[in-house]
């Protein structure tokens, strides 16, 4: 999507095979790159970027500094970090998140996203399936064995709500004075 108005546009992914697999998929896109790396150490220069953009990558909050550090040295002054993160505190997922990370607490996320400076807004999704296969083998996907029965047995049709939180941060142009 990002190919359709970008002049050009970087996928970074730290998993080998998700990285071929991304190469072969935007193959027709000359606009568009792949490259192996981490959030902690992206392959790209200094202040080369106008926008970084994660997604699901940081929803633990506390302990992703190095990555927040890392977007921060990549990004144009006046660049944009946005970060698509899982909520979880909106039901059924933020629950079954919740019981396989029991100490995953989305109040004390939300502060430490405002603590670093971030707007964060809450996006309503339904994930949909074609079919009760398919539904189920993502729930198989996301959870633990005991988690995934538990969701499988709630939701009574192909689908269920999924909340979200898009946080973004502009990069300070010009002088700046900080506070830390």
């Amino acid at each position: 999507r990002f190919a359709e108005t970008a002049r050009s546009v970087i996928g970074v992914e730290p998993h080998q095979p998700l990285v071929r697999r991304a190469r072969q998929r935007v193959a027709g896109l000359p606009s568009v790159e792949v490259a192996g790396g981490s959030a902690q150490r992206l392959p790209l220069p200094d202040a080369s970027v106008d926008v970084v953009h994660a997604r699901t990558a940081y929803f633990f909050g506390p302990g992703c500094e190095p990555g927040l550090e890392e977007a921060d040295r990549v990004l144009r002054p006046g660049g944009v970090l946005v970060i698509v993160d899982l909520d979880g505190g909106t039901p059924p997922y933020g629950g079954w998140l919740r019981a396989d990370l029991p100490k995953y607490d989305p109040v004390k996320i939300e502060k430490f996203f405002a603590d670093e400076g971030f707007d964060s807004r809450a996006v309503a999704t339904t994930w949909r399936f074609e079919d009760r296969a398919s539904l189920e083998a993502v729930l198989w996907i996301e959870f633990s064995a005991p988690v995934a029965r538990r969701a499988i047995a709630a939701v009574s049709g192909l689908s269920f709500p999924v909340g979200y939180r898009v946080r973004s941060r502009r990069k300070p142009s010009g002088l700046v004075h900080s506070d830390r």
